[in-house]
């Protein structure tokens, strides 16, 4: 059994020699500065947070801010905090905390204030952005003269899509620019991994030829050579839907991935896979996009009868077992002769 050296009670537990309540009197728990800076990029609108720039709402800012500047002293847990915030202006918040403490045991309240100031800044990410910075070019060109524009706007959304995907987990990365040139376009981008990520996803969608070229730029303060590195990725000519050749063999395009290819022959409706090595060697012999329609006039089995997109004559054709023709096909004309394109 302890002793208070103030009032004299007895206690079962003592801080300094003091009981809880006279350890308690007049005692302040908590503390807050005067004021708190709170930093927001002008730019983005993220708060910073020690090392961290985060998005939230200014309310929940000026929150976070004066609840991270609180302090308590030896002895006290604050167990849970209230707040109460007072909008001065814009860019003043007067803050008031109300603290639930744990002292021994022993629940104790306690209230400090503190003045929110909010301080426009730019962060680094931004500060990069706006300044143009870039560590990598992505070059996405294509085997023909020039990169048709709805190409060019399905490879920049894939772009997009994926720089906003790791720019989720890795606030310094974005595409500083992009900039349409002859026969293709070109992006600039925050970081070397980023452009090779990049390039490597193109490259297993598109099965593209890929390569890789460093461009010495400078020198750091401590005298180490700094590059910049350009990806290109050339698209090939074909893509999924189009009719090409394999093998000598008239086929449609059915599938691109990063370990070949699938295609469809148009003579007997077999399938088979084509090697990564051998995407190269295809031929390009009609697009998906110019492949004409004909008009469904009959159906017999495997075979329909249709006519033909040119001069309207009836020709009967056949299709893979089991498919269900609409009112019209697309068809491919070859050597004069006609072919359904399923």
């Amino acid at each position: 059994m302890n002793f208070c050296v103030k009032c004299g009670c007895d206690c079962e537990e003592s801080l300094d020699g003091l009981c809880i309540d006279c350890w308690l009197d007049g005692r302040k728990l908590t503390s807050l500065p005067h004021h708190v800076d709170l930093k927001v990029c002008t730019n983005c609108g993220e708060f910073n947070f020690g090392d961290r720039w985060v998005k939230r709402d200014m309310a929940t800012a000026v929150q976070d801010a004066a609840a991270d500047a609180l302090c308590a002293i030896r002895d006290v847990q604050v167990e849970s905090i209230s707040m109460d915030v007072d909008c001065q202006d814009p860019y003043v918040y007067v803050v008031n905390i109300h603290s639930y403490c744990n002292i021994m045991g022993y629940e104790a309240e306690d209230d400090a204030s503190t003045i929110v100031r909010i301080k426009n800044n730019v962060c680094r990410r931004c500060s990069r952005q706006l300044g143009s910075y870039y560590e990598a070019i992505l070059q996405i060109r294509t085997g023909s003269k020039d990169l048709s524009p709805e190409l060019r706007e399905e490879t920049l959304a894939m772009v997009e899509n994926s720089v906003a995907r790791q720019a989720a987990t890795n606030r310094s990365l974005f595409i500083t620019k992009m900039e349409l040139v002859t026969g293709g376009v070109d992006v600039y981008l925050s970081s070397m991994s980023l452009g090779k990520s990049l390039a490597r996803e193109l490259s297993d969608h598109y099965c593209a030829e890929t390569k890789e070229s460093p461009k010495l730029v400078g020198q750091t303060t401590d005298g180490q050579d700094m590059y910049r590195l350009t990806y290109l990725v050339r698209l090939p000519d074909y893509h999924v839907g189009d009719v090409v050749v394999s093998e000598g063999r008239y086929c449609k395009l059915t599938r691109v991935s990063g370990s070949g290819g699938r295609v469809l022959d148009l003579m007997n409706f077999r399938e088979r896979a084509v090697r990564r090595a051998d995407m190269p060697d295809l031929k390009l012999f009609e697009k998906a996009s110019d492949l004409k329609e004909a008009t469904v006039i009959n159906r017999m089995g495997d075979e329909i009868q249709v006519l033909h997109p040119e001069n309207y004559s009836t020709v009967d054709l056949r299709v893979p077992e089991g498919y269900d023709a609409a009112d019209s096909v697309k068809v491919v004309t070859i050597d004069d002769v006609l072919y359904v394109v399923p």
